[in-house]
């Protein structure tokens, strides 16, 4: 693993250095583009501190001293930066000794909301001194034209040491947050609240968006690269910000409390220590003028080391880990038997679906009764996913036992539940699991997860996880506000299980057309449907679902999104374009251009909202080119899905 964690040397390629004779009293990095910029200062405070801005090269201001500098608009105000380790705070009393910058430049192949990851950034390895303790570390910082990340390394040989969390994030005034707290661990429901509403104290499960005042953009606060660590949640100040707090810090949530007890949470809440060099994960702020910025951001997982190619030759593209769409029992009915499964395998064929999620009743079956299901599936071409417990899966022997049974019966893929933490302990289970389940070929979904932190690309078998409140939750009240609202907050950490789609009594106030767009926008390289496979096949729209597919070569969201009111996402695979709407609380028409479109014609199919029965959708065909607007009425919780398909002499690709 720890040559997988290793940072390619052709990526950081250093382009210049400076000691403290050259340094004044703070250091600056600006992103590739010139759009951001990081400001780290040591000397006007007891503590480290940082901000973060955009740069407008438009506008010109005076400083102090009444010289003319670039204008720029607050993204993360002044906030400390530091790392605590033994109880000390080296952030404190510290001074800067070196800098050494490098830059950042990269492609590679990636899945979900788009198909090539640019990985371009401003980086620079700051050296820091603490002066009482002589702790000599590193600040590693890395500026992107849609964000900012920073990271602590502490050398340390072979001593075991236990870090804490010191950093902090100062929200501009007059912001508007998204977030949820962690009493559900990470399927809770987003509270929109202005920033100086925010009680001190109240926790944030990130990522926590932020829209910033004076319509400057939006912001995004998440973490990457969370290996050897406890993860990181967010606590107000009180004062229009919020710490960083470490995992064991975190309250335990209703999920953990029911599953293993209270005691063990106790026990979980201690700091725990780290053997070597203590590498902490990225601190993360994604940042854009708009929506769309966000959606396609690549930081998280640019963060993250390239996979094992002994493990993944291809990376994401390897042959065996193979994205899709599947059917699922657990939501609206059906046998949990063989037979059962067996017809849900054969109706997954029918719509063209790779594959059928079955949950723990198959481990009261025999081996052979298992086997059979896998290879009568293969007639249909459906390959299975079995359910498991994680806690049956804590020891070595165990997981080699169980990913080994998977590997001789031919299942693809393993659902895994109940973590319901992030403990230091617990984020270590997924790096074995994902370990062990790479050795023997087999591809996993988390449940009852945490949210992403990139680690899909180190571990392409990782296809999704959940770390969302999806379609499993029954009575919501408040569906079409929550599912305009995930595309902007959670999803921007990766993809989600959310299990979109079903058109039973569970969609509340939205409708057949919101329920089918939710399987357009909430991306998921798994894409597993809530739906009953009889019923997808018996609704008008049948045809444009079972052809809606699990990863995108290019996404756009529109400008008419706007956070728990729309979301409105252009996407494009090969060829082919969907227009996927999910409308909230509140019925609206919309006009949308549909210049995303290539040049040429197209043959459009035309999922619109009933406006009589929320329980049914109108199917139109129709001819279209990127010259035309369509006007969509929405109902409250409407929505609305458009496939464009190229007629013969266009490509289907656009120049966006």
């Amino acid at each position: 693993m720890a040559a997988a964690l290793a940072a390619p040397a052709a990526l950081a390629r250093a382009t210049s250095s400076r000691r403290a004779s050259g340094l004044k009293d703070s250091t600056e990095i600006i992103s590739p583009g010139g759009k951001l910029r990081f400001e780290l200062a040591w000397r006007d405070s007891p503590s480290l501190t940082y901000r973060i801005a955009f740069i407008d090269r438009r506008a010109k201001v005076q400083d102090l001293a009444g010289k003319s500098v670039i204008g720029s608009s607050p993204i993360i105000e002044t906030s400390q930066l530091g790392i605590v380790v033994d109880s000390v705070d080296l952030g404190q009393g510290a001074h800067v000794t070196r800098t050494d910058s490098y830059r950042v430049n990269e492609s590679y192949g990636w899945r979900g909301v788009h198909s090539k990851a640019i990985n371009r950034s401003s980086g620079a390895r700051i050296s820091v001194v603490h002066r009482e303790s002589k702790t000599a570390y590193i600040i590693d910082v890395r500026v992107f034209d849609d964000g900012v990340a920073f990271r602590h390394v502490i050398p340390g040989g072979d001593r075991q040491r236990v870090p804490d969390e010191a950093n902090s994030f100062a929200i501009p005034a007059g912001s508007c947050l998204w977030y949820h707290d962690f009493e559900g661990h990470y399927e809770g429901i987003h509270a929109k609240k202005d920033i100086l509403q925010v009680q001190s104290g109240e926790w944030a499960a990130p990522p926590l968006t932020i829209k910033l005042p004076a319509g400057t953009g939006y912001a995004s606060i998440t973490e990457a690269a969370l290996f050897n660590y406890g993860g990181m949640g967010l606590q107000a100040d009180g004062k229009g910000g919020f710490r960083a707090r470490l995992g064991h810090a975190q309250p335990i949530s209703y999920p953990f409390r029911l599953r293993y007890g209270v005691e063990e949470g106790q026990r979980l809440s201690s700091p725990a220590a780290i053997t070597g060099t203590i590498t902490t994960p990225w601190r993360v702020v994604m940042a854009g003028g708009d929506l769309n910025t966000l959606v396609n951001c690549d930081i998280v997982n640019n963060l993250c080391p390239p996979p094992d190619r002994a493990l993944f030759p291809l990376g994401c593209n390897t042959d065996w880990v193979r994205p899709g769409r599947a059917v699922w029992k657990y939501l609206d009915g059906g046998e949990n038997t063989l037979d059962g499964m067996k017809e849900f395998s054969k109706l997954a064929g029918q719509l063209g679906f790779e594959y059928n999620v079955v949950e723990g009743f198959w481990q009261k079956w025999t081996q052979d009764q298992m086997r059979e299901l896998v290879e009568y599936s293969r007639r249909f071409n459906v390959r299975i996913w079995f359910w498991k417990h994680s806690k049956d899966l804590r020891t070595r022997e165990a997981r080699e036992g169980f990913f080994r049974l998977c590997s001789d019966l031919g299942v693809a893929g393993a659902k895994i539940d109940f973590f319901d933490h992030e403990a230091k302990e617990i984020v270590d289970l997924y790096q074995a699991l994902l370990e062990a389940a790479a050795r023997h070929k087999i591809m996993l979904d988390f449940h009852g997860a945490n949210k992403p932190t990139g680690e899909a690309r180190t571990w392409p078998n990782e296809l999704t996880r959940e770390g969302i409140r999806g379609l499993e939750y029954r009575n919501m009240q408040t569906r079409a506000t929550h599912n305009t609202t995930l595309p902007f907050t959670r999803m921007l950490a990766g993809p989600a299980d959310y299990t979109p789609m079903i058109f039973g009594e569970r969609r509340r106030e939205t409708s057949w057309a919101h329920q089918i767009g939710s399987a357009v926008i909430l991306t998921s390289p798994l894409l597993v449907y809530g739906a009953h496979p009889k019923s997808i096949l018996e609704n008008p729209a049948a045809e444009v679902i079972k052809s809606i597919p699990s990863v995108w070569d290019e996404t756009i969201a529109l400008p008419i999104c706007e956070i728990g009111e729309i979301a409105a996402f252009a996407r494009r695979n090969g060829g082919q374009w969907f227009l996927g709407v999910m409308n909230g609380a509140t019925e609206r028409t919309v006009k949308i251009g549909l210049s995303f479109l290539g040049p040429g014609g197209y043959q459009g199919t035309l999922v619109r909202d009933r406006q009589d029965n929320a329980a049914a959708v109108v199917v139109e065909d129709a001819r279209v080119k990127k010259s035309d607007v369509l006007a969509i009425e929405l109902r409250a919780g409407g929505g609305f899905v458009g496939r464009f398909s190229p007629l013969p002499g266009g490509t289907g690709e656009s120049r966006h």
